[in-house]
């Protein structure tokens, strides 16, 4: 765990002291798209090589979508409100 931590950090620091270079912010942005993208492919693979996931997703895909469902309804709500407490005032008075 001590290992991620330090790498976060270390990916902060390196954000910090290379936020004027656009161009390397750009392509960094594109990168850790097609790394998600790439994750997710193999985490797919994981899934679909587990023998026990495999014969149950009959009863495993409806607990995963009410999951999701609750996740995303979840996320929306949270932002939703964190917008209105904190952001919508500040964007009124900009335009002002």
């Amino acid at each position: 765990m001590l290992t991620v931590v330090l790498i976060m950090c270390a990916g902060i620091l390196a954000g910090y002291l290379l936020r004027s270079k656009k161009k390397l912010i750009l392509l960094s942005e594109k990168l850790v798209t097609w790394a998600i993208f790439l994750l997710l492919f193999l985490l797919g693979i994981a899934i679909g090589a587990n023998p026990q996931i495999m014969n149950n997703l009959h009863s495993l895909g409806l607990k995963a979508l009410l999951i999701t469902i609750g996740a995303v309804a979840g996320s929306i709500t949270l932002a939703w409100l964190t917008y209105r407490l904190f952001f919508k005032n500040k964007e009124a008075s900009h335009e002002q």
